[in-house]
């Protein structure tokens, strides 16, 4: 279905082209998302703003994961050795150490990528803006974003870039 209605609206789009080619020329822009979110000045002062607010939680989640990987193996290497109850108790230890360090790996998990979310909608939005003025100042009719095939000569993302670099040096 939203291939049917893709399709559609390009040939509505393509049929506007045609009425309108021969009154006036159309000019159309491409912007690459990506480019716009790995190449821009904001996006990896967001991206490293994030390293910064995570890299001590990760860090300590890499600590907690080696020592209980530590513990784990001690635990095997003396488990023939131990006594039933005591193998049994460091056992359960041992698992309720895991599943606490899965559990705390997950919510890691889950408030960076709730945090990445929030600093790259930052980033989209301000990108959006930089564009929409960027067609009126310029004049153009479309400005399409993340396209299959794009003519090169289309391509405006550099400019997009340029501009957001400059509103963010303000």
């Amino acid at each position: 279905m939203y291939q049917f209605l893709k399709s559609v609206s390009l040939l509505l789009v393509s049929g506007l082209f045609l009425l309108s080619a021969h009154s006036e020329e159309i000019r159309i822009g491409f912007v690459s998302t990506d480019r716009v979110l790995k190449e821009a000045a904001m996006a990896k002062a967001a991206q490293t703003k994030l390293e910064q607010e995570f890299s001590k939680r990760e860090k300590e989640l890499t600590d907690l994961g080696a020592n209980i990987k530590s513990t784990a193996d001690k635990f095997e290497k003396e488990a023939p050795t131990l006594p039933e109850a005591q193998r049994l108790t460091r056992q359960k230890q041992l698992m309720d150490q895991d599943r606490d360090f899965q559990r705390k790996r997950r919510e890691f998990q889950e408030d960076l990528n709730s945090r990445k979310n929030e600093e790259l909608q930052q980033v989209i939005a301000r990108a959006n803006k930089v564009i929409k003025e960027m067609a009126i100042a310029e004049k153009y009719d479309f400005i399409f974003q993340d396209a299959v095939y794009v003519n090169p000569k289309h391509d405006v993302t550099e400019k997009v870039i340029k501009a957001l670099n400059a509103s963010a040096g303000k």
